[in-house]
């Protein structure tokens, strides 16, 4: 506790489904990748002259849909993913091989109270831009242009309601089928190359 770790009592027998070695009842999952803070990445965005793209995700938890995003996020440009301590996805040896080695590159940030990262983000100048379904504001009509953090939530719930009340704008996909349920990694990919899109019509170069 003293670092930070967080740690779980669990009943003995799930530590044995987990590992059938001398345990004495205790394990440890180390991470695939080292993690960051976004206080430690953003200043040395600004301070490179990057505009900045952040990529916030509240309560995603399934390992293919973190290291899909992962995938996009890297090819796309982006500076940095931020997710939480806890309800978030475990980064393991699986999300690095299914974001394809992108967790190589990418940087992760995990912090232990979101909101306060995403208010961080808010008072460094950043955009925070909600992918909802509460609002009929088409995502191609948001200005991605400036330094912006697009928060994807869970598939379930959402983005949670702190969170929620941080987004200077909530914008949707449309979808015209029956179902009504993109994909995390796919809503995210396609908010992620709108930013992109935007930012090359505006002359930019991307991340940069």
């Amino acid at each position: 506790r003293e670092y930070n770790v967080p740690v779980q009592r669990v009943p003995v027998e799930r530590i044995n489904k987990v590992t059938r070695k001398n345990h004495q009842g205790v394990i440890a999952f180390m991470a695939a990748v080292d993690y960051y803070h976004v206080d430690d990445i953003v200043p040395a965005l600004y301070d490179e002259g990057i505009n900045p793209l952040v990529v916030v995700l509240d309560g995603v938890t399934d390992v293919r849909n973190f290291g899909a995003i992962a995938r996009t996020c890297e090819c796309a440009g982006v500076n940095c993913i931020v997710i939480p301590e806890r309800n978030s996805v475990s980064v393991n040896a699986d999300a690095v091989k299914t974001s394809a080695g992108a967790l190589n590159y990418l940087p992760v940030c995990r912090e232990r109270n979101l909101v306060k990262a995403v208010q961080y983000l808010r008072d460094s100048g950043f955009k925070v831009m909600g992918a909802s379904e509460k609002t009929d504001l088409n995502y191609t009509k948001a200005d991605f242009t400036g330094p912006v953090a697009i928060v994807l939530g869970a598939e379930d719930t959402g983005i949670s309601t702190d969170v929620l009340k941080l987004c200077d704008t909530l914008v949707a996909i449309p979808e015209f089928g029956q179902i009504n349920s993109l994909n995390v990694s796919v809503a995210g990919g396609i908010m992620i190359y709108e930013v992109v899109r935007q930012r090359l019509n505006d002359g930019q170069n991307v991340n940069s």
